[in-house]
């Protein structure tokens, strides 16, 4: 887990939570764009990726691994006596809505970019019936994910940093893919059991990963007090890593400032 702590006086604190595959050191500039905007920063690496381990790359026993570990973050930025935002993305983004459904986290808004709720590539129907089998008998077998760098970002600076970059992972194990799909199953069936928290939701309009058109179900059948929905036309499913993430950004900042006034924060 690292921190990075705003230059002026902070208004709140932003946690982030990475998703499938990558690792923290992916959001250095928005890191630094909340920095600079006046927020505290808290992100780690999930358990099997970045730089939490080598020998377990892309595998977990269970999900409840993920909910475990941001939940340390979340506890490391309420010890700051401020508001809280967590901002998951892709993958981050369902352990967040798990975390709601599971937790009281007492944080004060939640921003979701391209959450994970339904993938566009899902394996051929032999290939998930014996995953079932695999997840028993060779859970830690990893195998290629069928995701490129090329899918997730029309960013061709960031594209080439991914290329050389030895921290992103390519295979993922079969109890990985298990747990995912469960996860994200469970996202929709226990929507009644969501913390009642203020929810922005960006969405990528030209995601190639996740399926939209699951996420907005999701978004128009959870009964929060207030939730807020944007599709980004054209970008893919990076928004923040978009050649428009200046854009995306000012609008998260909005959305974070809004809830601020409302608390009685001056921003």
């Amino acid at each position: 887990m690292w921190k990075w702590e705003a230059e002026a006086e902070p208004k709140a604190v932003i946690v982030i939570i990475h998703g499938a595959m990558e690792h923290h050191g992916r959001y250095r500039w928005l890191v630094e764009m909340w920095r600079l905007a006046g927020y505290h920063v808290i992100m780690g690496d999930l358990p099997g990726q970045g730089m939490t381990t080598r020998s377990r790359r892309g595998h977990i026993d269970s999900f409840q691994e993920y909910l475990d570990e941001v939940k340390i973050w979340i506890e490391a930025a309420l010890d700051y006596d401020l508001p809280v935002f967590l901002h998951g993305h892709s993958m981050g983004g369902l352990i967040s809505i798990r975390l709601l459904q599971e937790e009281n986290l007492n944080i004060s808004g939640l921003i979701l970019s391209s959450p994970c709720l339904g993938l566009i590539h899902v394996p051929a129907k032999p290939l998930n019936a014996m995953s079932y089998l695999l997840n028993v008998a060779w859970p830690s077998l990893r195998m290629n994910s069928g995701l490129t760098i090329q899918m997730a970002t029309r960013n061709d600076e960031v594209r080439e940093i991914d290329v050389n970059d030895s921290l992103y992972i390519t295979k993922v194990s079969v109890r990985w893919y298990r747990e995912l799909a469960t996860n994200i199953k469970e996202a929709f069936e226990k929507i009644p059991e969501i913390e009642d928290v203020p929810i922005l939701l960006m969405q990528a309009g030209e995601d190639l990963i996740v399926d939209k058109k699951l996420v907005r179900e999701w978004f128009n059948l959870i009964m929060v007090s207030e939730k807020q929905y944007k599709e980004w036309p054209n970008l893919y499913h990076e928004i923040f890593n978009e050649p428009e993430r200046e854009d995306v950004f000012n609008y998260a900042k909005g959305f974070v400032e809004t809830r601020l006034r409302t608390l009685g924060y001056i921003v």
